[in-house]
């Protein structure tokens, strides 16, 4: 994936230079709440324009408005914060196909363009050909630069490509180069992984046993490992289809010489919505759950940590976005943030949103965007939207 035809292969001077981003940006009540998306996007628009480029139209879904218009979830609020980035007016579309599209791009002063929601037509979602070669007539190049779509087989992620000379943007480069350390790395190599479901993670786990030296498990998918190493784990929350799965992959890495650690003491409560019940336990007892990792488990995870040359960290190790739970990720954060000549890695998703709450993303060496698409990396499978761009001829 690593010798795809990138920007800097492309003569954008005079052309109409079409790229699809992820402006899926959080909104509340009309205002984006997080614009990382939108600033992972500028070194591609600016590289685009400072090479001469006649026009660039944007492309980008936001929200899942299933085929239908609504109004909640137009890219208005993406066009505005793009705008004030830029220093320039952005020229905001209520659309993306039609012929109003095509004389607005043709007739406009404005260098950049943002079309409406893709997924506003359902033909984005299905691939379909038709919507995609519309998409290409209202420009001379394609860039992909959306790593957070790349693992989606959409419209203006993979199809577009047929159409158009094609590359990928900044971003997905920076991606792909930071994501492919985390499947060649530098050894010793330690792997955190967090979150509430092992199903989420098989195909992680399973890749990443070939090449991790040890692998530290936290989150709500830590007691389905638990329990099928036959220890008491309460109410807690647990996928009973996946005990026998958890067996076998202990059993493989032990196979593997791979150590996997599990918590040794847990934060639990009575009832979510009851933090002030909440107390430490080796042994969840029932009628309790567990909420996080307890500070044992914090002080052993570090520990594990010392030494490590590489470190992939995908899930956060408990409710982190609740404070009353958020010591064992806040911990392990501030603490990977402090390493020195290790390269730390964040599989984008809640890990990503958790480094960001915990102040530490400019101390990693790279956080992903993407947090559907860096699962499917790290499982080794081919990203439909990468796949479509080119190699470069050798």
């Amino acid at each position: 994936m690593n010798n795809k035809v990138t920007i800097k292969d492309m003569d954008f001077k005079a052309k109409k230079v079409i790229a699809r981003v992820d402006y899926n940006v959080p909104l509340d009540d009309g205002r984006i709440t997080d614009d990382a998306r939108i600033k992972a996007s500028l070194d591609t628009v600016k590289y685009i324009l400072d090479n001469g480029a006649d026009k660039l139209i944007l492309m980008s879904h936001l929200g899942r408005p299933k085929g239908k218009v609504v109004d909640g979830l137009r890219l208005t609020p993406a066009a505005k914060r793009l705008s004030e980035l830029l220093g320039e007016d952005v020229e905001k579309l209520d659309d993306c196909i039609g012929d109003e599209v095509k004389k607005r791009v043709a007739s406009t002063n404005k260098r950049v363009i943002l079309l409406e929601n893709l997924r506003f037509h359902l033909q984005e979602k299905a691939g379909d050909e038709e919507f995609a070669r519309e998409l290409a007539s209202l420009a001379d190049i394609y860039v992909n630069d959306a790593f957070g779509t790349a693992h989606r087989a959409h419209a203006s992620t993979t199809v577009i490509a047929k159409f158009l000379p094609s590359c990928i943007g900044f971003l997905i480069e920076k991606e792909i180069r930071y994501l492919a350390e985390a499947l060649n790395p530098k050894k010793p190599y330690v792997v955190i992984l967090g979150g509430a479901k092992v199903s989420d993670k098989i195909g992680v786990v399973r890749n990443l046993l070939t090449k991790a030296d040890k692998i530290i498990i936290g989150g709500a998918m830590a007691y389905t490992f638990l329990k099928s190493k036959g220890e008491s784990i309460g109410s807690s929350r647990l996928e009973s289809d996946k005990v026998d799965l958890a067996a076998d992959i202990l059993k493989d890495a032990e196979s593997r010489s791979v150590k996997i650690l599990l918590p040794i003491d847990h934060l639990v409560v009575d009832a979510l919505d009851n933090p002030a019940g909440k107390k430490v336990v080796e042994s969840i007892p029932q009628g309790f759950m567990g909420v996080d990792i307890g500070p044992e488990t914090i002080d052993l995870y570090k520990k594990e940590l010392e030494g490590a040359k590489t470190i992939l960290w995908n899930g956060p190790l408990g409710i982190f976005e609740n404070d009353n739970y958020a010591r064992g990720t806040k911990e392990l954060a501030l603490f990977l943030a402090e390493l020195k000549d290790v390269v730390v890695i964040v599989g984008g998703g809640d890990s990503a949103a958790a480094a960001k709450k915990f102040g530490v993303v400019d101390k990693l060496t790279h956080v992903s965007t993407g947090g559907g698409a860096s699962l499917e990396f790290l499982e080794g499978k081919e990203l439909p939207g990468i796949a479509a761009i080119p190699d470069k001829r050798r």
